[in-house]
């Protein structure tokens, strides 16, 4: 969607707040021992707490209120109170929530010490990529500038990214116009324009970033088995600096 008044602004705002706060909770939370299960509950009593609904259980019948995927798994792990988390873990945290017919989404990678140094490396790599998208996220920039950034970032630190999973449109669903690749796709010529809301997310894998499905019907794994990272943020397109709706 494209705000068009400051009224829908501030009600991105909130729907933002809300989703930050679900994931500084799990991230708190996250340690070995505790399950996936345990952690989509904290996020969910904020999501309760705070008048929100879980878009992707709304709008796609998600089996959870969050996404919550371990190592291998790159996206749309579905919680389980018979999955634990352990130590040399990363852990993905992915939260969408609707308030009063608005969507925010963001996520993030949280390492269970100890780790190895590459995947340190691995989670770094995926906000830095974020980060040097911000650049180039702004009017009259294309879409695809965006993942050059992206794409560019992660190849320079030894990574690749999953080309199958990107960015999209958010607003008043999860997934709108335009999708926005992690890499440089000639085919994304759409301009980005004032106000466009949408998220910014590298997903990245320490092997090809070939992808393949879990059998569960939801869980997006690495084909060949190597750790992945995942970094998001919902952000409103200005001619300046992006404003990020997801963050303090």
């Amino acid at each position: 969607m494209s705000i068009k008044s400051y009224k829908e602004l501030l009600a991105l705002k909130e729907a933002g707040r809300i989703v930050r706060l679900a994931l500084e909770a799990m991230a708190t939370n996250v340690r070995a021992g505790i399950t996936t299960g345990e952690l989509e509950k904290i996020a969910g009593k904020v999501m309760r707490e705070n008048g929100a609904r879980s878009a992707p259980r709304m709008v796609y019948g998600f089996p959870g209120d969050v996404l919550i995927s371990l190592n291998d798994e790159a996206v749309h792990g579905i919680p389980s109170d018979s999955r634990k988390v352990k130590a040399g873990d990363l852990v993905k945290l992915d939260v969408t929530f609707e308030k009063n017919d608005y969507m925010a989404d963001a996520a993030m990678t949280v390492a269970v010490e100890p780790v190895s140094a590459q995947a340190h490396r691995l989670i770094g790599c995926a906000e830095q990529a974020f980060q040097k998208a911000m650049n180039v996220a702004r009017a009259n920039h294309r879409v695809s500038e965006i993942g050059r950034a992206v794409e560019n970032e992660v190849r320079r630190n030894g990574f690749q990214v999953i080309r199958a999973l990107g960015g999209h449109g958010i607003g008043r669903t999860i997934h709108e116009e335009p999708s926005v690749p992690n890499y440089d796709d000639h085919t994304a010529r759409p301009i980005l324009s004032e106000g466009l809301v949408l998220t910014v997310e590298p997903i990245i894998a320490a092997g090809s970033g070939e992808p393949k499905d879990s059998g569960d019907g939801w869980t997006v794994k690495t084909a060949d088995g190597s750790l992945a990272a995942h970094y998001e943020h919902t952000i409103v397109i200005t001619d300046g600096a992006p404003l990020l709706l997801t963050t303090a």
